[in-house]
């Protein structure tokens, strides 16, 4: 059965990725600009809310940080885990469309 948080917005996707180490959120908007190349840009009102958000379904958790301005956060396994269903649901799907697009 699928986790009923699926299918995962771009922003919530990224963010999970970047936070996979531990990141405060500046330096993840700039990551998830980088990785995506230019495609995914996330303002800073978007990126607190959706930490907001991840912090409260418990996929992410604040860390601690050695600069006490800077909010650190990190995935938790659970947010590893409902990544890593959006990563299989996403390439099953890359696999229908190759199938079907021979």
């Amino acid at each position: 059965m699928r986790n009923s948080r699926l299918p995962l917005t771009e922003t919530v996707y990224y963010l999970l990725l970047v936070f996979k180490k531990p990141t405060y959120g500046y330096l993840a908007i700039k990551e998830i600009e980088e990785l995506s190349e230019g495609d995914v840009r996330i303002a800073a009102g978007t990126m607190y809310g959706a930490i907001e958000n991840l912090l409260k379904s418990e996929m992410i958790v604040q860390v601690s940080s050695e600069n006490e301005r800077r909010k650190m956060y990190q995935t938790t396994a659970y947010g590893n885990e409902v990544l890593e269903e959006e990563v299989a649901r996403l390439s099953h799907c890359v696999r229908v469309w190759e199938k079907l697009n021979r």
